[in-house]
């Protein structure tokens, strides 16, 4: 297995970068799917929730994973779908987590192994870097699903991607230099 070597704080800084916008994505897409009419699309809003839970199904395991905390997950996606505000919840308490858990990393421990068991009970292990980058790209593909249902729906989906958060959050770098 290929190891991960991380030299400056810049990584860091880019992890938190990466989490940040992370939290951004999120909030933003979980509006959109709130002004889905459900009356009028109901088993599309259902699917894009069904989409939304598993991501953050998998954002508990993989905190579960890091913290080296049990996760009580047996699945990615739970058999109840639940209302979109109580999920929204939910994942904020978990982006706020994953924001500290950054924030707090250093370099060794970015590319330290951590052994673990998957859903389907097979074996793991995965440097802290590249769990956090399952998290990040896992989601971002996702939302990318819950994107292209709102599109159908005649709803224009968030721009998810990370320049427009850097242009949201930072204004002052669109001005020219």
């Amino acid at each position: 297995m290929r190891q991960w070597r991380f030299h400056s704080d810049r990584t860091l800084s880019i992890d938190i970068a990466l989490f940040r916008c992370k939290s951004w994505a999120d909030e933003e897409l979980y509006a959109m799917v709130a002004t889905l009419d459900a009356a009028a699309h109901p088993e599309r809003r259902h699917a894009a929730i069904r989409i939304l839970n598993p991501i953050h199904g998998v954002d508990r395991i993989f905190r579960g994973n890091l913290s080296g905390q049990l996760h009580g997950c047996a699945i990615t996606n739970t058999p109840d779908t639940p209302e979109l505000a109580e999920l929204l919840e939910t994942v904020r308490d978990t982006d706020a987590w994953y924001l500290d858990y950054v924030a707090g990393l250093t370099a060794d421990k970015l590319s330290e192994i951590i052994h673990f068991t998957f859903t389907d009970g097979g074996h793991g292990r995965m440097s802290r870097a590249e769990m956090q980058l399952q998290v990040i790209t896992r989601g971002g593909y996702h939302r990318g699903a819950v994107g292209r249902i709102l599109a159908d729906c005649g709803v224009q989906p968030p721009r998810d991607i990370y320049t427009r958060y850097l242009h949201d959050s930072e204004p002052a770098r669109r001005q020219p230099s």
